[in-house]
């Protein structure tokens, strides 16, 4: 079996050259940005692992060799899975592997606005030392946190942030009643936005939820709320996003995901001092890392040895 690293970010690839080593597929690297690339790199492979290339109709149609597409992440917006499904190619993910990392990020984002940590810390820095430089602040205890998507991580996020707030709120459809932790009230998506004053967005990024987050729900949010993604860039609208913020609509906003990263050095949320960044990082420490790398190359040498990988996203019959 042959298996094409379609891209990488990081340092070396030590984790997956040994776990295809010693399952005796060959694996072959390239840095792909467009199907193109992927169809020229793919020549003669079986398999993909992907980070961000794209995989999709084209590439299937290009190479029907390809069986099996395997992503090194939690979502698969990179891998269309209707050309896979119609194609007949495996797709499979990594999903549970940083589920608290993303969690933890995430509540460390919304405290770090409600309390004005980084707005402290700049005033410091440019010469302000007192404890009003940075405004007025409620207790986050009398505060509710709303959450948007409790699959995995959303549950994890109502977990951690139960014991810091004095209401958990949280609206996924897809969730049945009883799949709702005691402590967490299920509301639709406009309460959500109007009633908390946290809200933190923990969706997949597809057709539905894309851009779902748009003036029509950050026009009814508290003018001391806050709103923190770490999930997917694309879905925030981020023009209105940015209108929100230039109305006083939002005291703070924490992002770890942009619809285009890295964000040009001109976009107006570098430039508002209430937004905080975080570079795609929510996923990550030294054992997520290792953990996401492992079972997403895994996928590949289960689908060699059993027929099939361990986390399937799409049946393929390739």
């Amino acid at each position: 079996m042959r298996v094409l690293f379609t891209d990488y970010k990081f340092k070396d690839i030590d984790i997956e050259s040994a776990l295809f080593h010693d399952a005796g597929i060959e694996l072959v690297t390239a840095q792909c940005r467009t199907e193109d690339d992927v169809i020229a790199a793919s020549a003669g492979c079986q398999g993909l692992l992907i980070q961000y290339a794209p995989a999709n109709a084209k590439v299937f149609s290009a190479r029907p060799e390809i069986r099996i597409a395997s992503r090194i992440g939690v979502g698969y917006d990179t891998i269309n899975l209707a050309d896979a499904r119609a194609a007949g190619v495996w797709v499979a993910n990594s999903p549970d592997y940083g589920v608290g990392e993303v969690a933890t990020h995430a509540l460390a984002m919304v405290l770090t606005l409600l309390r004005h940590i980084a707005f402290y810390d700049r005033d410091i820095k440019n010469g302000t030392y007192h404890y009003t430089s940075a405004g007025r602040m409620r207790r986050v205890s009398e505060m509710t946190l709303g959450i948007l998507g409790l699959g995995r991580i959303g549950k994890r996020m109502a977990h951690v942030g139960r014991n810091c707030f004095r209401k958990v709120i949280a609206c996924d459809p897809y969730i049945i009643d009883g799949d709702f932790p005691a402590y967490v009230e299920r509301v639709d998506l406009m309460h959500l936005f109007r009633d908390a004053d946290a809200v933190s967005i923990h969706v997949p990024l597809n057709d539905e939820t894309r851009g779902m987050v748009n003036s029509s729900v950050l026009n009814i949010m508290k003018p001391t709320s806050v709103l923190v993604n770490t999930a997917r860039g694309g879905v925030i609208n981020i023009d209105d996003l940015v209108l929100a913020l230039a109305a006083n609509r939002l005291d703070g906003v924490g992002l770890d995901v942009l619809p285009v990263e890295p964000p040009g050095m001109d976009h107006p949320l570098l430039k508002d001092p209430r937004v905080l960044l975080t570079p795609h990082a929510a996923f990550y420490s030294v054992e997520s890392e290792r953990e996401l790398r492992r079972k997403a190359a895994q996928n590949l040498i289960d689908w060699q040895q059993r027929g099939r990988p361990t986390y399937v996203v799409v049946e393929g019959n390739r």
